[in-house]
């Protein structure tokens, strides 16, 4: 019996012919922890009573969810994580460098055929460049730190085909929406899903990256693709390391296997409070909304901005709504400044917040206030997500977005390409 992607790259990690629901212990090519969970690392880390990490080269700390520090509690953390990766000479990214989930792909810590593990549950984003990667707690990370090593059960596959491709005006954040939406949010837990199909080859790798990213919001361990023409000229082109593309085997045995026609999604949104109450724009179009957000690790890249700059160009947003970006990172900022995206959606009335997370966790920047309604590109919408528990929040495309805050409701955003 031949084998999926997930069993073939924890094979070669653990050095044992592993199948799906069999323990291994896998060597690590790359962990790294956000401010959030690296605190309780180090404190585990230290503990242990180990002197150094395994491997300097391996590991990455980044300060990203709460950048820079809203409050006197948070810079003690920061502080803790900048003096640690100092001794202990760890790769830091600090406050402006950007969100983790683009850093380590774009700065090349990443390249197909790895095995990568984060403290943070959206590490899976990784899977869109063919790399099995998943998000563990603040103790794995503690324990990775120490030994490079982790324990796995080598999860059943999941595949999901999509024909076709794409209409005009839906985006991969639509294709991700409409799949959690007939799975549900729990519909693959554990499983590694492998994304397929033409609608999946014609998108570019940041696009592929949204799709990745949300696996983990319909349960799934890891949510890979496999590394065709654009991957592997897109990881050479940031890592300096050597690909190790993974295929699935013809005769891989896959626990399920769903096929949708691409072709028919239209834009989709996720209606409070969960990720999987998902329906088509039309059914929701008109709903008055008081913010917008474009960023996250789902979609902070410059074609997630370009598409709203598109729509707002020349035209202001609604005098009632109020617009906050945050690129994904440093350099996807200093791109869209280059590329004069930065200056024409400000121009329409957006703010630009530092590169990192921004309001998505609710920590700080944007929280919205009791009532209101956000329409965001984030990942998640439960209550309190961005940071109030009465609040309201919409998933959808960066189009949705910006035609929405263009009109201060809901809007099809297909009327504006």
């Amino acid at each position: 019996m031949g084998k999926t992607i997930a069993e073939k790259i924890l094979s070669n990690h653990s050095k044992t012919d592993a199948h799906a629901g069999e323990i291994v212990v896998a060597d690590i090519d790359f962990c790294m922890g956000q401010d959030g969970t690296s605190g309780v690392a180090i404190d585990v880390f230290n503990k242990m009573g180990i002197p150094k990490v395994f491997d300097p080269s391996k590991i990455a700390m980044i300060i990203d969810h709460s950048a820079p520090s809203p409050n006197e509690g948070v810079s003690k953390i920061h502080k803790k994580i900048r003096e640690f990766t100092k001794e202990q000479n760890i790769k830091l990214y600090d406050i402006g460098c950007g969100v983790c989930h683009q850093l380590l792909p774009e700065q090349g810590h990443v390249t197909a055929g790895d095995l990568v593990i984060g403290a943070d549950s959206h590490t899976c984003t990784y899977g869109a460049i063919n790399a099995f990667s998943t998000g563990v707690g603040s103790t794995d990370f503690a324990a990775v730190m120490a030994s490079g090593k982790l324990w796995f059960k080598v999860p059943q596959s999941v595949k999901y085909v999509f024909n076709g491709k794409l209409p005009k005006g839906s985006f991969s954040k639509d294709l991700i929406l409409y799949l959690i939406g007939k799975i549900s949010a729990d519909g693959a837990t554990y499983l590694s899903a492998e994304f397929v199909g033409e609608a999946i080859d014609e998108l570019s790798v940041d696009e592929r990256f949204t799709i990745s990213n949300m696996a983990i919001e319909f349960g799934a361990k890891a949510g890979i693709m496999r590394a065709d023409k654009k991957v592997l000229e897109w990881v050479k082109s940031h890592s300096k390391r050597t690909a190790m593309p993974i295929e699935a085997d013809r005769d891989a045995e896959y626990l399920d296997g769903l096929e949708f026609d691409a072709s028919q999604i239209s834009p989709q949104v996720a209606k409070p409070h969960q990720v999987d109450n998902v329906s088509p724009v039309e059914e929701v179009e008109g709903t008055a909304i008081q913010q917008g957000f474009i960023g996250t690790c789902t979609n902070g890249r410059v074609p997630d901005f370009e598409v709203a700059a598109k729509i707002l160009k020349g035209k202001k947003i609604n005098k009632d709504n109020r617009l906050i970006l945050a690129p994904a990172s440093k350099d996807i900022m200093m791109e869209l400044i280059k590329k004069g995206i930065y200056q024409s959606l400000v121009e329409s009335g957006g703010t630009f917040v530092t590169p990192g997370c921004g309001p998505c966790v609710g920590t700080h920047n944007g929280v919205p206030s009791d009532g209101e309604n956000v329409i965001s590109t984030a990942n998640r919408n439960f209550k309190g997500r961005m940071g109030n528990v009465n609040a309201f929040i919409y998933l959808g495309s960066p189009a949705t977005v910006a035609a929405s805050v263009l009109n201060g409701k809901i809007t099809d955003p297909r009327k504006y390409l």
